[in-house]
């Protein structure tokens, strides 16, 4: 009897390469799940950027309305001091001409003057309004168009931070699972590594029998 028995390496191998397989795969997904993590965390600041930008952009408009809003109130405040100036200066030339010229007929010439300064004074006054509104209604645009801006940047950061979320938990999953595959890997080789011991060595106490049987038999 000169046989020898095979050994089950390659059964080992098999189970071994099945296992590290699904290792393998799981350690690929984790990479990309990590490599998709960080470019949404790239987007996030990215978008977190243009926030700032944005919100600094809204303020510089806010206080440009407020500017507007005081240099009207300036221009209000200015035209009142000339119509009292004005009036005041009407009234002397009154006196002047009653002093001067008796005959003429003042009530005409008042009405006249009156007329022509109110005349001039109204179209200043539509002319500045005018600029007024007109800037006015330019800055509440801008503001609202960056308004709409910053709350669509917010919207996308949100559903971003969800994404990001969900990726953290596949991430963590994949971690937990390619932990528990390497675990399995490591408990399958460790019991593979005992029984091919116990095979060896039963197989060295048959070699030792098989010798032990071909003495005798070559003493008889």
């Amino acid at each position: 009897m000169t046989g020898t028995r095979s050994r089950p390496q390659p059964a080992q191998n098999a189970t071994t390469a099945n296992t590290s397989r699904p290792l393998k795969s799981s350690g690929t997904r984790y990479e990309n799940e990590l490599a998709l993590r960080q470019g949404v965390e790239a987007d996030i600041n990215g978008l977190r950027r243009v926030l700032d930008e944005l919100t600094l952009a809204r303020t510089d408009l806010e206080m440009q309305i407020e500017g507007l809003n005081e240099e009207l109130a300036y221009l209000k405040k200015n035209h009142e001091e000339e119509m009292k100036e004005f009036s005041s200066q009407l009234a002397g030339q009154v006196n002047v001409e009653m002093d001067a010229a008796p005959g003429v007929d003042l009530t005409r010439v008042l009405a006249e003057m009156r007329e022509q300064y109110e005349a001039m004074a109204e179209k200043n006054r539509r002319d500045v309004e005018a600029w007024f509104f007109s800037k006015t209604e330019e800055l509440n645009k801008e503001v609202a168009s960056n308004t709409e801006m910053i709350q669509t940047s917010k919207t996308e950061i949100t559903d971003l931070r969800r994404t990001m979320q969900e990726l953290e938990i596949e991430l963590q999953s994949q971690l937990s699972m390619k932990a528990g595959l390497e675990n399995s890997l490591a408990e399958t080789e460790c019991r593979y590594a005992t029984q091919l011991q116990q095979i060896q060595g039963l197989i060295g106490g048959l070699e030792a029998q098989l010798s032990e049987l071909r003495c005798e038999m070559e003493a008889q």
